[in-house]
Protein backbone atom coordinates (compact mmCIF):
# COMPACT_ATOMS: atom_id res chain seq x y z
CA UNK A 1 0.00 0.00 0.00
CA UNK A 2 0.89 3.23 -0.75
CA UNK A 3 0.16 6.10 1.32
CA UNK A 4 0.41 9.90 0.95
CA UNK A 5 1.52 11.62 4.19
CA UNK A 6 1.19 15.46 5.01
CA UNK A 7 2.39 17.44 7.42
CA UNK A 8 1.90 20.93 8.76
CA UNK A 9 1.40 20.83 12.32
CA UNK A 10 4.21 24.09 12.43
CA UNK A 11 6.56 25.51 10.51
CA UNK A 12 7.44 22.81 8.09
CA UNK A 13 5.32 21.92 5.26
CA UNK A 14 5.78 18.00 4.21
CA UNK A 15 4.15 15.38 2.01
CA UNK A 16 6.04 11.92 1.65
CA UNK A 17 4.84 8.65 0.07
CA UNK A 18 5.58 5.92 2.10
CA UNK A 19 4.97 2.02 1.27
CA UNK A 20 3.59 -0.53 3.50
CA UNK A 21 4.71 2.03 6.21
CA UNK A 22 8.43 1.58 5.88
CA UNK A 23 9.97 2.24 2.91
CA UNK A 24 10.29 5.83 2.06
CA UNK A 25 9.75 6.59 -1.89
CA UNK A 26 9.77 10.14 -1.61
CA UNK A 27 9.70 13.04 1.04
CA UNK A 28 9.66 16.62 0.56
CA UNK A 29 10.17 19.61 3.10
CA UNK A 30 9.34 22.85 2.60
CA UNK A 31 10.71 24.64 5.92
CA UNK A 32 9.85 28.05 7.16
CA UNK A 33 13.12 28.71 9.68
CA UNK A 34 13.98 31.97 7.36
CA UNK A 35 10.63 33.18 7.54
CA UNK A 36 10.24 33.10 11.08
CA UNK A 37 14.25 34.05 12.29
CA UNK A 38 13.43 37.81 12.25
CA UNK A 39 10.68 37.25 15.53
CA UNK A 40 12.99 34.11 17.25
CA UNK A 41 10.14 32.03 16.73
CA UNK A 42 7.10 30.96 15.02
CA UNK A 43 4.48 32.89 14.12
CA UNK A 44 1.53 31.53 14.00
CA UNK A 45 -0.61 33.83 11.28
CA UNK A 46 2.19 33.41 9.05
CA UNK A 47 3.25 29.57 9.28
CA UNK A 48 -0.29 29.19 8.02
CA UNK A 49 -0.14 31.34 5.26
CA UNK A 50 2.98 29.84 4.13
CA UNK A 51 1.31 26.51 4.94
CA UNK A 52 -1.08 27.44 2.32
CA UNK A 53 1.19 28.79 -0.44
CA UNK A 54 3.54 25.11 -0.49
CA UNK A 55 0.86 22.67 0.38
CA UNK A 56 0.08 22.05 -3.11
CA UNK A 57 3.56 22.23 -4.88
CA UNK A 58 4.75 20.00 -2.17
CA UNK A 59 2.21 17.20 -2.33
CA UNK A 60 2.81 17.33 -6.21
CA UNK A 61 6.46 17.02 -5.53
CA UNK A 62 6.47 14.26 -3.16
CA UNK A 63 3.91 12.46 -5.84
CA UNK A 64 6.53 13.22 -8.46
CA UNK A 65 10.33 11.95 -6.89
CA UNK A 66 7.71 8.87 -5.80
CA UNK A 67 7.17 8.35 -9.46
CA UNK A 68 3.40 7.63 -9.04
CA UNK A 69 -0.20 9.32 -9.07
CA UNK A 70 -2.71 10.00 -7.01
CA UNK A 71 -4.51 6.46 -8.57
CA UNK A 72 -1.83 4.83 -6.96
CA UNK A 73 -2.40 5.64 -3.61
CA UNK A 74 -4.24 3.73 -1.17
CA UNK A 75 -4.17 5.98 1.57
CA UNK A 76 -3.95 9.53 3.06
CA UNK A 77 -2.14 10.43 6.49
CA UNK A 78 -2.38 13.89 7.94
CA UNK A 79 -1.09 15.51 10.80
CA UNK A 80 -4.23 16.47 13.06
CA UNK A 81 -3.08 16.88 16.66
CA UNK A 82 -1.33 18.53 18.21
CA UNK A 83 -0.06 21.63 16.79
CA UNK A 84 -0.63 25.34 15.50
CA UNK A 85 -4.37 25.42 14.75
CA UNK A 86 -4.15 27.60 11.98
CA UNK A 87 -1.03 25.71 10.56
CA UNK A 88 -2.76 22.18 11.09
CA UNK A 89 -6.15 23.37 9.31
CA UNK A 90 -4.26 23.64 5.85
CA UNK A 91 -2.88 20.30 5.62
CA UNK A 92 -6.14 18.61 7.06
CA UNK A 93 -8.08 20.74 4.29
CA UNK A 94 -5.54 19.55 1.72
CA UNK A 95 -6.04 16.03 2.79
CA UNK A 96 -9.92 15.88 2.99
CA UNK A 97 -9.75 17.93 -0.02
CA UNK A 98 -7.81 15.13 -2.28
CA UNK A 99 -9.73 12.24 -0.21
CA UNK A 100 -13.42 13.71 -1.32
CA UNK A 101 -12.00 14.05 -4.77
CA UNK A 102 -10.31 10.66 -5.64
CA UNK A 103 -12.37 8.00 -2.76
CA UNK A 104 -9.31 7.60 -1.04
CA UNK A 105 -9.66 7.09 2.79
CA UNK A 106 -8.05 9.72 5.36
CA UNK A 107 -6.46 8.85 8.88
CA UNK A 108 -5.45 11.72 11.02
CA UNK A 109 -1.78 11.08 12.89
CA UNK A 110 -0.99 12.25 16.04
CA UNK A 111 2.45 14.34 15.33
CA UNK A 112 3.67 12.99 19.25
CA UNK A 113 2.86 9.39 18.02
CA UNK A 114 4.56 10.20 14.37
CA UNK A 115 7.72 11.03 16.11
CA UNK A 116 7.85 7.68 17.79
CA UNK A 117 8.20 5.25 14.45
CA UNK A 118 10.91 7.36 12.63
CA UNK A 119 13.93 5.45 13.42
CA UNK A 120 12.67 2.57 11.63
CA UNK A 121 12.19 4.52 8.27
CA UNK A 122 15.88 4.66 7.62
CA UNK A 123 16.19 0.79 6.88
CA UNK A 124 12.86 -0.04 7.09
CA UNK A 125 12.96 -2.48 9.57
CA UNK A 126 10.18 -3.65 12.08
CA UNK A 127 11.30 -2.44 16.03
CA UNK A 128 11.48 -4.97 18.79
CA UNK A 129 8.84 -4.58 21.18
CA UNK A 130 8.44 -3.67 23.78
CA UNK A 131 10.92 -0.01 24.42
CA UNK A 132 10.95 2.99 25.44
CA UNK A 133 10.05 5.54 23.29
CA UNK A 134 11.94 9.81 24.16
CA UNK A 135 10.22 12.68 21.47
CA UNK A 136 12.08 15.52 22.34
CA UNK A 137 11.26 18.92 20.07
CA UNK A 138 10.55 22.29 20.30
CA UNK A 139 7.34 21.60 21.55
CA UNK A 140 7.75 18.42 23.56
CA UNK A 141 9.59 15.90 26.20
CA UNK A 142 8.14 12.84 26.62
CA UNK A 143 8.73 9.43 27.45
CA UNK A 144 6.56 6.46 26.37
CA UNK A 145 6.36 2.75 26.91
CA UNK A 146 5.51 1.39 23.27
CA UNK A 147 4.66 -2.16 23.26
CA UNK A 148 3.73 -1.69 19.13
CA UNK A 149 3.13 0.88 16.21
CA UNK A 150 -0.38 1.98 17.89
CA UNK A 151 0.09 1.15 22.11
CA UNK A 152 2.12 3.62 23.59
CA UNK A 153 1.91 4.26 27.37
CA UNK A 154 2.79 7.92 28.68
CA UNK A 155 5.46 7.78 31.37
CA UNK A 156 6.69 11.51 31.97
CA UNK A 157 6.67 14.52 30.05
CA UNK A 158 7.48 18.40 30.29
CA UNK A 159 5.73 20.14 33.49
CA UNK A 160 6.86 23.46 32.13
CA UNK A 161 9.06 23.82 28.72
CA UNK A 162 10.16 21.80 25.81
CA UNK A 163 13.64 20.54 25.91
CA UNK A 164 13.80 22.57 22.14
CA UNK A 165 12.04 25.65 23.28
CA UNK A 166 14.87 26.04 25.88
CA UNK A 167 17.28 26.08 23.28
CA UNK A 168 15.08 28.20 21.26
CA UNK A 169 14.93 30.59 24.22
CA UNK A 170 18.39 30.37 25.24
CA UNK A 171 19.67 31.12 22.26
CA UNK A 172 17.76 34.43 22.08
CA UNK A 173 19.34 35.18 24.82
CA UNK A 174 22.84 34.80 23.84
CA UNK A 175 22.16 36.33 20.60
CA UNK A 176 23.06 32.88 18.55
CA UNK A 177 19.88 33.36 16.33
CA UNK A 178 16.88 30.81 15.09
CA UNK A 179 16.22 28.39 15.39
CA UNK A 180 18.21 27.84 18.83
CA UNK A 181 18.94 24.27 18.77
CA UNK A 182 21.41 24.31 15.98
CA UNK A 183 22.58 27.33 17.33
CA UNK A 184 23.64 26.84 20.65
CA UNK A 185 25.27 23.25 19.86
CA UNK A 186 27.39 24.96 17.11
CA UNK A 187 28.60 28.07 19.77
CA UNK A 188 29.23 25.31 22.42
CA UNK A 189 31.63 23.55 20.51
CA UNK A 190 34.00 25.97 21.08
CA UNK A 191 33.00 26.25 24.72
CA UNK A 192 33.66 24.44 28.05
CA UNK A 193 30.26 22.19 29.36
CA UNK A 194 32.43 22.38 32.63
CA UNK A 195 32.29 26.42 33.19
CA UNK A 196 29.14 27.03 34.91
CA UNK A 197 27.77 23.74 36.77
CA UNK A 198 23.74 24.41 36.33
CA UNK A 199 22.05 22.58 38.49
CA UNK A 200 20.32 19.42 36.93
CA UNK A 201 16.57 19.95 36.60
CA UNK A 202 15.58 16.00 37.56
CA UNK A 203 12.78 16.31 39.77
CA UNK A 204 11.80 12.56 41.38
CA UNK A 205 14.77 10.55 41.02
CA UNK A 206 12.19 7.68 40.56
CA UNK A 207 9.82 9.65 38.06
CA UNK A 208 10.08 10.65 34.58
CA UNK A 209 8.63 14.31 34.75
CA UNK A 210 11.56 17.00 33.51
CA UNK A 211 11.42 20.55 33.62
CA UNK A 212 13.84 23.17 31.77
CA UNK A 213 11.80 26.45 32.58
CA UNK A 214 14.14 26.94 35.92
CA UNK A 215 17.40 25.78 33.95
CA UNK A 216 16.73 29.60 31.34
CA UNK A 217 16.41 31.08 34.56
CA UNK A 218 19.74 29.74 36.18
CA UNK A 219 21.65 30.96 32.64
CA UNK A 220 19.99 34.44 33.01
CA UNK A 221 20.96 35.01 36.70
CA UNK A 222 24.35 33.01 36.91
CA UNK A 223 25.71 34.84 33.60
CA UNK A 224 24.24 38.10 33.23
CA UNK A 225 24.66 41.74 35.19
CA UNK A 226 21.17 42.52 37.37
CA UNK A 227 19.81 45.46 37.64
CA UNK A 228 20.06 47.05 41.42
CA UNK A 229 16.62 44.71 42.06
CA UNK A 230 18.58 41.61 41.03
CA UNK A 231 16.92 41.05 38.22
CA UNK A 232 19.12 40.03 35.16
CA UNK A 233 20.06 42.84 32.03
CA UNK A 234 21.61 41.90 28.54
CA UNK A 235 24.74 42.34 28.94
CA UNK A 236 26.94 39.63 30.15
CA UNK A 237 29.10 39.34 33.43
CA UNK A 238 32.82 40.18 32.89
CA UNK A 239 34.70 37.44 31.79
CA UNK A 240 31.42 35.23 30.50
CA UNK A 241 31.89 33.62 27.19
CA UNK A 242 28.97 32.89 25.01
CA UNK A 243 30.41 29.45 23.88
CA UNK A 244 30.98 28.53 27.79
CA UNK A 245 27.02 29.32 28.83
CA UNK A 246 26.08 27.52 25.49
CA UNK A 247 27.95 24.76 26.41
CA UNK A 248 27.22 24.34 29.95
CA UNK A 249 23.49 24.88 29.24
CA UNK A 250 23.55 22.60 26.24
CA UNK A 251 25.56 19.73 29.07
CA UNK A 252 22.80 19.90 31.49
CA UNK A 253 19.74 19.58 29.32
CA UNK A 254 21.69 16.21 27.93
CA UNK A 255 22.61 14.75 31.30
CA UNK A 256 18.97 15.59 32.30
CA UNK A 257 17.51 13.24 29.40
CA UNK A 258 19.85 10.67 29.44
CA UNK A 259 19.65 9.90 32.95
CA UNK A 260 15.92 10.04 32.40
CA UNK A 261 16.44 7.74 29.58
CA UNK A 262 18.37 5.30 31.43
CA UNK A 263 15.91 5.27 34.73
CA UNK A 264 12.79 4.55 32.42
CA UNK A 265 14.77 1.55 30.99
CA UNK A 266 15.04 0.95 34.44
CA UNK A 267 12.11 1.34 35.99
CA UNK A 268 10.05 -0.98 33.24
CA UNK A 269 13.09 -3.36 32.63
CA UNK A 270 13.32 -2.57 28.89
CA UNK A 271 16.56 -2.76 27.42
CA UNK A 272 16.05 -1.06 24.21
CA UNK A 273 15.08 3.10 23.55
CA UNK A 274 14.25 4.76 20.31
CA UNK A 275 14.99 8.32 20.17
CA UNK A 276 13.14 11.60 17.49
CA UNK A 277 12.08 14.93 17.35
CA UNK A 278 14.11 17.77 16.35
CA UNK A 279 16.37 17.72 19.18
CA UNK A 280 17.49 14.38 18.53
CA UNK A 281 19.79 15.76 15.42
CA UNK A 282 21.81 17.29 18.47
CA UNK A 283 25.27 15.44 18.19
CA UNK A 284 26.56 15.57 22.05
CA UNK A 285 22.48 13.81 23.45
CA UNK A 286 23.12 11.22 20.57
CA UNK A 287 26.76 10.53 21.82
CA UNK A 288 25.82 10.47 25.50
CA UNK A 289 22.97 8.23 25.14
CA UNK A 290 24.76 5.70 22.76
CA UNK A 291 27.55 5.83 25.73
CA UNK A 292 25.13 5.72 28.39
CA UNK A 293 23.44 2.99 26.82
CA UNK A 294 26.34 1.20 26.31
CA UNK A 295 27.69 0.98 30.09
CA UNK A 296 23.96 0.67 31.50
CA UNK A 297 23.20 -2.44 28.91
CA UNK A 298 20.45 -1.14 26.55
CA UNK A 299 20.13 -0.57 23.06
CA UNK A 300 19.72 2.37 21.40
CA UNK A 301 17.88 3.38 18.71
CA UNK A 302 18.93 6.79 16.59
CA UNK A 303 16.35 8.78 14.72
CA UNK A 304 18.30 9.87 11.10
CA UNK A 305 19.08 13.46 11.58
CA UNK A 306 16.79 14.15 8.21
CA UNK A 307 14.12 12.28 9.76
CA UNK A 308 14.47 13.84 13.31
CA UNK A 309 12.71 17.60 12.34
CA UNK A 310 9.34 17.45 11.14
CA UNK A 311 8.55 15.59 7.98
CA UNK A 312 5.85 13.64 6.28
CA UNK A 313 7.36 9.92 6.15
CA UNK A 314 6.67 9.69 9.62
CA UNK A 315 3.19 10.65 9.35
CA UNK A 316 2.19 8.28 6.54
CA UNK A 317 4.09 5.26 8.19
CA UNK A 318 2.17 6.28 11.35
CA UNK A 319 -1.09 6.65 9.15
CA UNK A 320 -0.58 3.40 7.49
CA UNK A 321 -0.07 1.16 10.98
CA UNK A 322 -3.08 3.07 12.36
CA UNK A 323 -5.58 2.27 9.25
CA UNK A 324 -4.25 -1.14 9.59
CA UNK A 325 -5.44 -1.42 12.91
CA UNK A 326 -8.24 0.74 12.84
CA UNK A 327 -9.81 1.42 9.90
CA UNK A 328 -10.05 5.03 7.94
CA UNK A 329 -11.66 8.64 9.83
CA UNK A 330 -14.80 9.50 9.42
CA UNK A 331 -14.46 13.14 7.75
CA UNK A 332 -14.55 15.76 8.29
CA UNK A 333 -11.05 15.49 10.84
CA UNK A 334 -11.47 16.88 13.92
CA UNK A 335 -8.52 19.13 14.99
CA UNK A 336 -6.59 19.42 18.15
CA UNK A 337 -4.38 22.01 18.71
CA UNK A 338 -3.57 21.22 22.15
CA UNK A 339 -4.09 17.66 22.66
CA UNK A 340 -3.05 16.07 26.33
CA UNK A 341 -3.04 13.19 27.70
CA UNK A 342 -3.24 12.21 31.48
CA UNK A 343 0.48 12.10 33.36
CA UNK A 344 1.90 8.91 34.64
CA UNK A 345 1.37 8.40 38.46
CA UNK A 346 1.42 4.72 39.79
CA UNK A 347 0.05 3.42 36.59
CA UNK A 348 1.10 4.99 32.81
CA UNK A 349 -1.87 6.33 31.02
CA UNK A 350 -2.56 5.72 27.23
CA UNK A 351 -1.63 7.98 24.37
CA UNK A 352 -5.11 8.46 22.98
CA UNK A 353 -6.95 8.28 19.22
CA UNK A 354 -9.59 8.84 17.73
Amino acid sequence: MLTLGIESSCDETAAAVVEDGRRVLASVIASQAARHGTWKGVVPEIAAREHVKAVLPVIRKALDDAGVTLADLGLIAVTREPGLVGALLVGVAAAEALSLATGTPVVGVNHIEAHIGAPWLADGNAPSYPLISLVVSGGHTHFFLSSGPCDHLLLGATLDDAAGEAFDKIAAVLGLGYPGGPAVEKAARAGNPDAFRFKRPLLDPKALDVSFSGLKTAVKYRCFEQDPDGRPLKDMRPGVRTEDVAASFQAAVVDTLVTKAALACALHRTPRIAIGGGVACNGPLREALLAKGKAAGFEVFLTPPKLCTDNAAMVASQGYFRFRERGPDTLPLVVRPRASWPRAGAVAQPLPHG
